[in-house]
């Protein structure tokens, strides 16, 4: 990427970007994926047909679903939604039939004062944590939340749990 005028983000690694006059390129590297945007469809076809004859790359075309995010087009922006990855963390803790329910953590909350017996699973409590970490990608209103419930990760209780479900 660097040989072909391409400088490396510090802020992210994998993404490069490259401008030059009045194109850019932007590219995010992902093991073996590449993300390809820019403002000009002929530079990245151009791009394209180039990486194809180096790296033996096979074109996807439109970008519709990575590292379990699903984008959407719309006629002027990206939309970003984690809604199957959201379903498959209901499902896996089992609440799939389970109604919606639009409780915020208080602000005043008491679980670092959990007294009750520990959460038998830690595994699964972790796996949980971590995923609904990756799910505030999307949806940043958790963060809040998550981030209290991420501080019991070493032994996490039942009331823990509960409040994680």
């Amino acid at each position: 990427m660097l040989t072909c005028g391409f400088k490396q983000s510090h802020a992210d690694y994998s993404l490069f970007s490259l401008h030059h006059d009045d194109i850019r390129l932007h590219v995010l590297v992902c093991v073996d994926d590449l993300i390809i945007l820019g403002n000009n469809h002929v530079a990245i076809k151009k791009f394209k047909t180039y990486l194809s004859r180096c790296l033996h790359m096979k074109d996807l075309r439109k970008l519709k679903y990575f590292l379990g995010v699903e984008v959407a087009w719309g006629p002027e922006r990206i939309f970003l939604c984690q809604r199957k990855y959201a379903l498959d963390i209901i499902s896996e803790t089992g609440l799939l039939g389970a109604k919606p329910a639009n409780i915020p953590m208080e602000q005043n909350h008491r679980l670092a004062l959990a007294s009750g017996p520990f959460f038998s699973d830690l595994e699964q409590y972790r796996r949980l944590i971590g995923r609904l970490i990756y799910l505030c990608f999307t949806r940043p209103v958790l963060c809040y939340r998550i981030h209290i419930l991420s501080q019991f990760m070493y032994k996490p209780r039942v009331e823990h749990w509960d409040a994680a479900l």
